[in-house]
Order: structure tokens, then sequence, then C-alpha cells
């Protein structure tokens, strides 16, 4: 697998030059030499530039900026520009345009308006990579090749007829005939048996709830397209240009409709864009999800962030700007959990287009500002960290993650519309941050024998051999918690019988027999001490230790926390307190630690290690005080030897460890 060329970590972002006119050109690559600039992504959204008319390409502004910009030694990461398609391509065909669950079509005028299973979109998308890689497969700026612009972002689902014929294509091929389909698809219910492929099509709009495991394949196969997509790209990319690595980049933790375990299994380079929902104070610990969720893509590997905001972003309800010192803790909480540089959308804030008002490293104000000052320091930190290039993240730690059973979980027709799956996999994560536990977000297939600890939360759709795998994990020491709403059904969402949960009652030693979610609001008090939420049940605990039980509520008296041997479950969703207990008890009971015990609450350390066994501490304090630690090294970011070492409010260290 090819590797990206680069000398240290990466910095840079998203340029686009084509928004600027050429005297500007020369300021922007001087102001890159002074931030310390590396790398920059260019040409992402230029396809009405390149291809101003079907079959006839200009190329030569992006020439000169490829060269302008490799004369300034910084190298480039060349987008295909397939992300948006030019408004000729809707006028000369306009059944390339995608159509939305109610049946309206999307025109142009913003970007990603086509559908992702066209043909007549699929051979122009690959006659532009052809002529894209052909001419710049060997310029000496060129380092990686980024294929569209977070793929699916607006276009995930499209229910046109084009789509329609093909997924029913995709449905040949995942059952063969139509008696397996059906069979698949529980059609004798409400008389919906196909015996025509053509009968069938995507979930559009219906009379009351719609087959849920046609929604279900209906989201496979949406994923899927956009995986395809990828794929058509990089397999030219790959055969005029070997020795390049190939990425895109995702949008996580919380991106839905594209399974990021699956299309970063394509990859050469995992590559993410993760931005913070600013009015959460927390913001900071969904950040680090997303980081350990773009390390589970990427099988564990360093990876890189391709795009996050130097202070507000456009999009949101209110675009709260960053605190000073908050540019400098993000990029680096990222480049902890693994990520081998941090790039910015954008280089230069636009001066008109739907995102004028979104940050960039050079602010509409110029360089005599907070923005600047902070982005020059972040390229200074970024060269003292080259060493920590290509070192993993350790962790002890597994939060099995899986995008069926998020898109399986979140149907309609279940026992309560308030228990999601993203919500309770994001109170994991955030219960094992605040103890300080480094967690790995893993698909179900992944290896597990590593971790001593392995979280599940509301694994609702689960394959055999997953729960297979996880059994043997816990039969081989490791402590597995599992919360509730976990093991209800197969592949096809089918109810697994003999009561919940289904593929772990062996394994847990429990059996479910009525769920018993809670009205809007209602709570239940546990005999531990925690409170629960959302969700209760009905527990028979036949091979288990009863650890904690319902005070009140629907079950009162019945068990709530159960434990057998290693393996533990969870009938409610924990209100916060009540979790991150549980979690630091289950760790204690797996003798899993936080990576420096005893941190301050919002004081996050994280541990990447060397293929030299050399290990790099990052501590970052998120809060007004300082933070002393019980450990010391040398501080790359200042050349101090700390011995103990102390974190400054709002501060960050990276501390090579000795032995």
């Amino acid at each position: 697998m090819p590797a990206l060329r680069l000398d240290g970590l990466a910095f840079g972002g998203d340029y686009n030059p084509e928004q600027w006119p050429r005297e500007t050109w020369t300021e922007d690559v001087a102001l890159m030499r002074e931030a310390g600039v590396s790398l920059v992504s260019v040409g992402i959204f230029s396809w009405a530039l390149l291809e101003p008319s079907e079959g006839r390409y200009e190329f030569g502004w992006l020439d000169d900026v490829l060269d302008l910009l490799h004369a300034n030694g910084i190298a480039v990461d060349l987008a295909t520009a397939t992300a948006s398609p030019p408004p000729w391509l809707a006028r000369a065909h306009p059944e390339t345009l995608p159509v939305d669950h109610d049946g309206r079509t999307l025109w142009p005028g913003a970007r990603q308006a086509y559908c992702p299973s066209s043909p007549v979109f699929r051979a122009r998308q690959v006659a532009l990579v052809e002529q894209v890689a052909g001419r710049y497969a060997r310029h000496p700026a060129l380092v990686m090749w980024h294929v569209s612009n977070e793929l699916g972002c607006h276009n995930a689902h499209c229910y046109c007829d084009v789509s329609a014929e093909a997924f029913r294509r995709w449905l040949r091929d995942r059952y063969g005939g139509l008696d397996t389909l059906n069979q698949a698809w529980a059609t004798s219910f409400w008389s919906q048996r196909y015996h025509d492929w053509a009968e069938i099509l995507p979930p559009r709009l219906t009379p009351t709830f719609a087959n849920p495991t046609q929604q279900l394949d209906f989201w496979r196969f949406s994923s899927d397209e956009q995986v395809a997509s990828f794929r058509a790209e990089r397999d030219v990319l790959r055969r005029i240009t070997p020795d390049i690595p190939v990425t895109t980049n995702l949008m996580l933790p919380m991106f839905k409709p594209v399974d990021g375990f699956a299309i970063g299994a394509e990859m050469d380079l995992v590559s993410n864009d993760h931005y913070l929902r600013a009015e959460d104070p927390d913001n900071h610990i969904d950040l680090a999800m997303g980081a350990d969720l773009t390390r589970g893509a990427a099988g564990g590997a360093p990876w890189l962030l391709m795009e996050h905001s130097t202070s507000a972003v456009n999009w949101q309800p209110r675009n709260i700007a960053k605190q000073p010192g908050q540019l400098r803790r993000n990029s680096l909480a990222h480049v902890a959990r693994g990520s081998d540089g941090a790039l910015f959308f954008q280089w230069r804030a636009s001066r008109g287009g739907a995102e004028k008002f979104h940050s960039a490293l050079v602010p509409h104000a110029g360089t005599d500002t907070k923005v600047w000052r902070e982005v020059c320091r972040l390229g200074s930190d970024l060269a003292a960290l080259r060493e920590i290039r290509g070192s993993r993240v350790e962790s002890q730690t597994a939060i099995l993650f899986d995008w069926s059973a998020w898109w399986s979980a979140d149907l309609d027709a279940h026992p309560t519309a308030d228990l999601r799956y993203a919500d309770v996999a994001r109170g994991v994560h955030r219960a094992l941050w605040r103890a300080g536990i480094t967690a790995d977000l893993v698909p179900p297939t992944a290896d597990l024998s590593g971790y001593r600890l392995i979280v599940v939360p509301t694994l609702y759709l689960v394959e055999d051999a997953a729960a297979e795998r996880l059994a043997a994990a816990a039969e081989n020491g490791a402590h597995v918690l599992i919360t509730a709403f976990s093991g209800i059904v197969d592949e096809h969402d089918h109810v697994r019988l003999g009561g919940y949960p289904g593929a772990f009652r062996d394994l847990l030693g429990v059996r479910v027999e009525e769920f018993f979610p809670l009205r809007a609001g209602e709570t239940v008090r546990l005999s531990d001490g925690a409170t629960g939420r959302v969700w209760s049940e009905l527990v028979h605990a036949d091979a288990a230790d009863v650890e904690a039980t319902f005070l009140d509520g629907p079950v009162g008296g019945g068990p709530a926390l159960t434990r057998r041997g290693t393996a533990w479950y969870l009938a409610t969703v924990l209100e916060d307190p009540g979790l991150h207990g549980l979690v630091a008890r289950v760790a204690t009971a797996a003798g899993v630690q936080a990576v420096v015990p005893g941190l301050p609450p919002g004081v996050e350390a994280v541990r990447r290690r060397g293929a030299d066994g050399v290990g790099y501490l990052f501590v970052i304090n998120h809060t007004g005080t300082d933070a002393a630690l019980a450990v010391g090294g040398h501080d790359l970011l200042t050349g101090v030897d700390r011995q103990p070492a102390t974190v400054a409010a709002g501060d960050v260290i990276v501390l090579r460890e000795s032995g």
C-alpha cells in the first residue's frame, strides 16, 4: 500500500485558488511558508472549470497552481474534482439528478446534485478522473489523491427510477432469487410478496410503516453505492499512479448514511472531517469519539484529519467562534488519537458563496488576528512533533460499533422512539473518556483478542459469527459489558425467538421476557444508586448474578444489572453519573486503568507508541485550572524536561517517555 510522502506531520488545508485573482496566489504561498504549511488539497470543487462543457478540458490554471505550490515546497493532495457536477451535466442529462423520498427532484444550485447510481454520472466521473490522473501523474507536487469529497453528505439516498433499477441489481446479487428475498423481507406480512423483480422499489413514501428489511437493505445498498463510487475512481488512480495513496474524507463520528468501516477498508490512507457541535460544552469529547472511530476505520493505523475549522463554521443554527487556545487543543487532540497531521477547511475565507462565513486559516480580517497567530503556532507545534509520525495509539478497550445495527435500531415501529443508537454509543464513549480510558471503536468483525474490556452499546442487530466472537473473547478473559436492546435480531432484522437478548442469552445467562419502555421524562431508580431512563426490561437472571435491581418503575424489584463471569448486562439506559460509575467498575474488574491515573476532570491523556517502543504521552487540559501530573518526560512542544509535569490551564504537553 503506497504511503504518503511527507517529511513529518501534515499541516494545511483546502486551497481554492480558483476563487481568487492570480495576484492573490503569490501572497498565499508566501503566507503558507510563514505558517509552516506542508500539504494543501486542491481542486475539490473545480469540475465546472476543468470541464466547462462535455468532453472539453481546460487545465492551464491548475497547471500554474501546482507549479507554484511545488516551487514553494508545498505538497498537494489533488482532488479528482467530482464532488459536485457542473450545471451543464444536469441540463444535458436531467436523468442524473437525485430524487428524494417524497419524489421531488433535487436541482443544481448547491452541491452533490447527482444520483449516485446514475451510469451517465459514473461515465462522466470516470472520464474526468482519467484526464486529471493522466495529466498530473508525474507532477512533483502530487503526494496524494483526494476522491470526490464527503461522499453521501447530501445525496446519500436517491429514490429515482435509475436508483430503483440499481437497487434491484444489488438485491439480486445479495439474495440470488426472489424466494430468498421474500423470506428475508418477511413479505408474507401485509401481502407484500414479490413475484417479479420489477415489482421491487426503493422504500418510497408509503401509507404507513414501510417494510423494515426493505428499509435496512436500502440503507445498505445506498452505502454500497457510495463505496462503489469511490472504488470506481480509486481503480483509475491506482492503475495510472500505483505509487500515490488514495483517500476520501469521512465525516465521523456520527455520519450515518455511509459505513465508515466498509469505505475505510478501500482506502490507502483513511482521512476524516470533524466539526465541533459548537453549543455542546463537552464537544471535545465528541471530537475524541470521531478520532477514535476514524482510527477504527483505519484498522488502528495512523490516519489524517483532512478538515476541521480554525474557529466558527457557517451551517449550525448558532455558529460560535472558538476561544483562544481552542484551535490548538482541538488539533492536537486529533493528533493524540492517531492523526498524522491537522488540515482545515479552508486556506482563505471565501468572499462569496454559501460558506463565506466559515472560518479559515487566513480570515477575512487578514493576518493581524487571533486566528492567524494560532495557526502559525500550530504549524510550529506540528513541526516539533515530527518524530511521532507513524506511531500508533495504545488501547486495551474496544467499543463495538456497527452501521447495520445503527440503521436497523433506528427504524420505525420499535418499542420506543427514544432509544437511539448514536446516543447510547456516545454515552458509553463519554463514560470511558471521563474515566481516562482510551477506547478503539471497532466493527463486530474485528479481532477482539487484544482487548481486556469490550463495551457493546445497543447492538440491536448482530450476526451469529459476531456473537460467537464476542463470547470467545469473554471466555478468554475479556470483560464484556452489553447494554439494553442488544442481540435482538439477525442480519435480516428478524427477531431471535426464545427470549431477548437473543444472540447473547447464553453469554449473559439472562432471559428478557418483555420490554418496558419508559414514558417521556420518566426515570427509574436502581439499588446501586444509579438512575435509568428511556428503557427497562423484565429480566430473568437464570444463570447470572444480580448486581443491581430496579427499585421502582414498571419492573420494580427485577434485575437491572447482571453479571455472569466476565459478561455484564445492563437492562436500562443510565444517566451519566451512574453510567460513569458502572464503566469504571467494569474497567477495574477487567484490570484496565486510566492512561494517567488520578487526572482531574476535563484533562485528557492519550498515549501513542512508535514501532521502536518509544511512548508519546499527550496531555490536554480542557479546563481553566493547572493540572499536576504524576508522570514526566521530555516535552516535545517546548523542548523542556518535565519531571514531574504540570499542564497549564488550556494547554497541551507531549512527553517523550523514557524506557
